[in-house]
């Protein structure tokens, strides 16, 4: 239809994501594009590559530094007090071990959206990336910084941390900004329920931000209706969902380069399988 714009919204899930991985590098191998994008935590920092137009980057260099230290480890949490390295993952991997295209990212037309949550008031909020530079790293950073095993980020005033406490899927967000014809990559399958957290940890670690401990507590409310709405939308074809048909078995945190390919490969066949839909979706 004339005049619609076509979205593409992004799940985090930590090591989940090589699932999205996989179906956007084979919607960037078939030319399939959207006007702007919406991620949350591995959404966002695996989701990123699209705007770029580099194809298996996030798989490439998750195998190779997934068991270096500086990239995820408990001696990074314990001397940094981030279980994934600040510098490491949003400096050096970037700009000299795996150099993200900052160039392509800023000239491609597409936006690009990023969530995370205000640790004072417990809110969503939402930043524009333009350009990669030491902004934009900040708030990707904020967008996967797990709460427990990751430090707030700071920046434009705020005080942040992951965006899925509040937001794990940001389709009303992108409603909102005239975005009618979405298609939302999910790393749960169908049917999948969260359960409520064991609160000790978190009223323990984040005493300082109560909003959050709030916002930790009801969760499983928040993401299970955002499941069910986005069932209602598949189900009018408002959205189209490409989502694994069964939990894909990897740890958040997974180090083993075989299962972040294996999951990689199950969103390849997905969006394989999915292509002539989507292509059919985007263009009615």
């Amino acid at each position: 239809m004339s005049g619609d714009k076509k979205g593409l919204i992004l799940e985090g899930g930590a090591m989940r994501g090589m699932f999205t991985c996989g179906v956007l590098d084979v919607f960037m191998e078939n030319g399939i594009t959207f006007d702007g994008a919406a991620g949350i935590s591995a959404g966002a920092v695996f989701g990123c590559n699209y705007k770029s137009h580099q194809p298996g980057r996030a798989l490439r260099y998750n195998k190779k530094y997934c068991r270096d230290p500086r990239y995820c480890s408990i001696r990074s949490l314990i001397t940094t007090g981030d279980l994934y390295g600040a510098d490491f993952c949003y400096n050096e991997l970037p700009r000299r071990l795996d150099p993200f295209d900052r160039d392509t990212f800023k000239n491609d037309p597409m936006e690009f959206y990023i969530g995370a949550t205000d640790v004072k008031t417990g809110n969503a909020v939402f930043h524009l990336c333009d350009t990669m530079g030491k902004r934009d790293m900040l708030w990707m950073r904020a967008s996967a910084s797990m709460p427990l095993v990751s430090r707030t980020v700071r920046v434009d005033g705020y005080e942040l941390l992951d965006g899925g406490i509040v937001n794990s899927v940001p389709y009303s967000f992108m409603e909102r900004r005239g975005y009618n014809r979405n298609v939302i990559i999910l790393t749960q399958p169908s049917g999948f329920t969260k359960s409520p957290a064991n609160m000790l940890p978190f009223r323990l670690l984040l005493k300082a931000y109560p909003k959050v401990v709030e916002a930790m507590s009801v969760r499983h409310e928040m993401y299970n209706r955002q499941m069910e709405e986005i069932d209602r939308r598949e189900a009018s074809g408002e959205s189209l969902v490409i989502r694994p048909a069964e939990s894909l078995g990897i740890s958040r945190t997974e180090n083993d380069p075989s299962e972040l390919e294996r999951v990689y490969d199950i969103g390849r066949a997905e969006a394989k399988k999915r292509l002539q839909e989507v292509r059919d979706f985007l263009q009615r």
